[in-house]
């Protein structure tokens, strides 16, 4: 019997989780009732012709990523809820754009999605971002970790966010997302902020924003809008920023990485809430230290080689006369490792 559980391996090694929030365009989250299978997409209540759709997407390589999701809650099973998040289309983004949809039988769904995909006018019960969607990997028959960690971690986070009354915020049990042995591992909609390795104290640090920021040392993945390579300069932002770096925007204006991998320059337009921008240079470096080899899931057959990058040179350039902190631009130029 395997008693192997890669979540344990992960903990027991300390490795630094930063750098493993997959970036995609679109994600496409469809309310489907358990049980699930391995491949979530072959489950007994997912329809038919949505899966002749999702094989179209993958032949065509559009950056869209599907996953489960359900409450457990009341359900009837044929009204399903549809989420679609896409990436924000302008310079300065800081999340994605919610589209939310009712449909009173599971067969509406692909065409529902084809609608959006054509680019046709949808009516939508809201695109307003106010609610917050929480996802948090369930899915213990792709990876038992998802269960071990997951399920119980679920229904604490269901108590903490009523405790907490928060009003505008859904959790929702998911469909694996990748990043087993981060478990228990969520998804932060509407801005894609990836996390794992959870626990109450630090989920509640990460819904209000007003804790200690250094607990994302420990269970920050990285920010899905960006390449998983340069989510480590984002995590030193957020360090040098405190919480209010949430309400900021990002452009990348530049991104060069070396053929070997070991060397990533990269140039970052951040934009303020008062309108005020500035410009992040950034010089990443092959962390040897921290360069890990797990195995990546309970069945994995090896370990796989997990890159891990250091910031070694950070400098701001003020694009326009802006309140932070001056200390910041003078004194904030560093080199580490």
């Amino acid at each position: 019997m395997n008693t192997f559980f890669c979540a344990d391996a992960c903990r027991k090694a300390d490795e630094d989780i930063i750098g493993s929030g997959t970036n995609y365009s679109v994600y496409v989250l469809i309310e489907c009732p358990y049980p699930w299978e391995h491949n979530a997409f072959k489950s007994r209540f997912f329809p038919k012709n949505l899966e002749i759709l999702m094989a179209e997407v993958k032949r065509d390589k559009l950056p869209l990523r599907f996953l489960l999701i359900t409450q457990n809650q009341n359900y009837k099973q044929n009204n399903r809820k549809i989420l679609i998040y896409e990436k924000e289309q302008c310079s300065f983004i800081n999340g994605y754009k919610k589209y939310e949809f009712d449909v009173n039988n599971p067969e509406k769904i692909a065409p529902m999605i084809k609608k959006y995909l054509a680019g046709d006018n949808l009516h939508t019960k809201t695109q307003n971002n106010e609610t917050r969607d929480i996802l948090i990997c369930t899915h213990g028959s792709h990876d038992k970790c998802c269960a071990k960690y997951g399920n119980p971690f679920y229904m604490e986070a269901k108590k903490t966010i009523s405790q907490l009354n928060l009003e505008n915020t859904r959790i929702w049990k998911s469909s694996h997302f990748g990043g087993h042995r981060f478990a228990p591992t969520m998804i932060d909609f509407p801005d894609g902020r990836y996390y794992g390795l959870l626990n109450q104290e630090s989920f509640q640090a990460v819904l209000l924003r007003n804790d200690n920021i250094k607990l994302l040392n420990q269970v920050y993945r990285g920010w899905g809008i960006l390449p998983t390579c340069i989510q480590v300069l984002e995590r030193e932002l957020i360090f040098c920023h405190g919480w209010e770096w949430f309400e900021y925007k990002i452009n990348i204006f530049n991104l060069e990485i070396s053929s070997d991998k070991k060397l990533i320059k990269t140039q970052l337009g951040v934009l303020k809430p008062d309108g005020y921008q500035y410009i992040c240079q950034a010089k990443l470096v092959k962390d040897e230290t921290k360069t890990i080899h797990l195995k990546g899931s309970c069945n994995a057959s090896q370990e796989s080689e997990f890159l891990k990058y250091s910031v070694n040179h950070l400098s701001f350039k003020i694009e326009n006369k802006t309140s932070i902190s001056e200390k910041i631009f003078t004194n904030y130029h560093q080199k580490v490792g």
